[in-house]
């Protein structure tokens, strides 16, 4: 059965014992001894928060391999490994212990979750996708240790999208004139600012688990889709600024009396909607997140002789897109070996810009990181695939662990903003 053991140090405060070997909390175990345990501080917790996972109750320097597994929405498999030397009081502790061997080469806490890889499917060509936060809130982390090949503890994490309470609705363009999903916190929840999200030349619903992840931290979330879903256009071509000041405004009346102007996030081709949006309409929108941002408009895709985007009827320019009218801090997130475009000097430009009050904008820039730079961190990542647009193959550029790397400093940070 499950105990609690207290000790005694500061890199013991506030673990709890979550497997005692023969009675795993999901029936994992497969007995070999009584000493050896996986503890971990959150066995429960937001699918973008860090966990401290440490293996105690081995001999010193006895050498295991601790592995991940996890079932994304197709039902595929995924797993991740590591070996490790136990340390001289028969420890591992995950956020200090570097592999010997594994799918991370480097000290991570959290390595175990994002560098786990598809089964049969190339590490760098898959991303790990879970059901949409509305039809399942949580996913399961399944841990194990095995020493010589044999499993001697086991332990079931549960990683939640979607808190108790959220509640979400569906938008429709005939019923609310946008397509999208609203997320509203738990009714008593501490109330946030609220948030316009939208992502790239991806197309489709937008990015779902960011959007219930801020909802469950007191934001309402619209999650907007302008292009690539019933009732919008197929293509990234002609699409109307008014559509997206549109969002803005139910977004500012669905979160009720007294809520701020929304904050904006837009990823990749959606950076040049979100700066477009903050700049001709300042009085509609607060601070603006850009990740893997252009400085430019861009022409649309599949047709680069159809512009992307048009105001008032008309194409807007291909051309820088001013900043000095945005009320709030525009904070800008790239990568120096972005493979799609030159997000890391757009990155770098934007911010150098000053808004409005005269305060200058933010930038965050990773020097080893790739187009892959946002969201939330935490889950696994690809960095080559076929875009459904144009039918290129694409080259995010960078690596897994600098992505994450990526995600994991300017998330934090993302958060504070949004919140203050």
């Amino acid at each position: 059965m499950k105990k609690t053991r207290f000790r005694t140090g500061a890199a013991a405060v506030g673990l709890v014992l979550l497997f005692t070997v023969g009675c795993s909390g999901d029936g994992d175990g497969d007995g070999g001894g009584d000493a050896v345990r996986i503890e971990v501080d959150k066995v429960v917790a937001l699918a973008d928060e860090s966990v401290r996972i440490e293996v105690t109750g081995l001999d010193a320097g006895q050498e295991v391999t601790v592995t991940s597994r996890a079932t994304d929405h197709a039902g595929t498999s995924w797993s991740g490994r590591a070996a490790f030397a136990a340390d001289e009081a028969g420890a591992v502790d995950l956020t200090r212990a570097r592999p010997r061997s594994g799918t991370y080469e480097k000290a991570d806490g959290m390595g175990l979750f994002w560098s786990m890889n598809a089964q049969k499917a190339p590490a760098d060509e898959a991303w790990f996708y879970a059901t949409w936060p509305e039809d399942r809130r949580a996913y399961e982390v399944h841990l194990a240790v095995e020493v010589d090949g044999k499993q001697v503890a086991a332990e079931r994490l549960t990683r939640t999208w979607m808190s108790k309470g959220v509640v979400h609705r569906p938008l429709t363009a005939a019923k609310d004139g946008v397509v999208g999903t609203l997320y509203q916190p738990a009714p008593g929840a501490p109330r946030r600012p609220p948030v316009l999200s939208f992502g790239g030349s991806e197309g489709g619903p937008g990015d779902k688990h960011a959007a219930a992840l801020l909802a469950s931290r007191g934001h309402p979330v619209l999650a907007l889709c302008y292009f690539g879903c019933p009732e919008r256009p197929e293509n990234l071509e002609r699409i109307e600024l008014e559509y997206f000041a549109d969002a803005a405004r139910l977004l500012h009346r669905e979160a009720g009396a007294g809520a701020q102007r929304p904050s904006v996030i837009g990823n990749s081709r959606g950076s040049e909607a979100a700066q477009l949006l903050a700049h001709h309409h300042p009085d509609l929108v607060r601070d603006v997140v850009l990740y893997a941002p252009s400085r430019d408009t861009n022409p649309g895709i599949p047709d680069p002789k159809v512009p992307a985007w048009t105001k008032d009827g008309e194409p807007i320019e291909l051309k820088p897109i001013p900043l000095d009218r945005v009320r709030g801090t525009v904070l800008a997130i790239g990568g120096g070996k972005d493979g799609l475009w030159p997000a890391g000097p757009s990155t770098t430009a934007i911010g150098e810009q000053r808004g409005a009050s005269g305060q200058q904008h933010r930038a965050l820039l990773y020097p080893d990181a790739g187009h892959g730079v946002g969201t939330y961190p935490h889950t696994a990542a690809g960095l080559r695939n076929k875009h459904h647009l144009t039918g290129q193959d694409v080259d995010m550029g960078g690596t897994r662990a600098a992505a994450q790397q990526a995600r994991s400093d300017s998330w934090p940070q993302v958060l504070e903003l949004l919140q203050d």
